[in-house]
């Protein structure tokens, strides 16, 4: 998603939230929305976002967390049901290192279609070994709470 221009400081995905800015609504719960991306790479390309703000997914409880993941494996299943594309991308960044370009959590649904001539591609390190990866493990394990 390309940079969206924020209203003097204000999160722009909370304006949403209020209803002070536009959005093409599809679902709506108590905490979680989810709405058609404005500058979308496919027909059916939408957002979900917890209501309250939260800067990304590092930032969330583990409760609101747990509501937008719901909430986006729902819209992800209507999606499919609605447009059904060959396959679908559900993608999310923390950072701007990651591409985040609007600091308030959200998840991208992408209807993928096999003609489509877009990519995603990941090229891992062949030269990682079962010992750095195990090594690399241990340090995160030891960092989960």
């Amino acid at each position: 998603m390309g940079e969206i221009p924020m209203n003097q400081g204000q999160c722009i995905f909370c304006g949403i939230v209020t209803g002070a800015l536009p959005a093409a609504t599809l679902y709506e719960d108590d905490a979680t929305l989810a709405f058609m991306d404005i500058n979308p790479l496919a027909d059916g390309h939408c957002l979900v976002i917890p209501k309250a703000h939260c800067e990304d997914l590092l930032t969330a409880g583990d409760d609101v967390a747990a509501l937008v993941g719901q909430t986006t494996a729902r819209v992800a299943r209507a999606v499919k049901t609605a447009l059904q594309p060959d396959g679908l991308n559900v993608f999310q960044a923390n950072g701007v290192a990651a591409g985040q370009t609007v600091f308030h959590l959200h998840f991208h649904i992408l209807p993928r279609f096999v003609d489509d001539h877009f990519t995603i591609q990941f090229h891992g390190n062949p030269t990682s070994n079962r010992e750095h990866l195990a090594t690399i493990a241990r340090r995160i394990e030891q960092a989960l709470p």
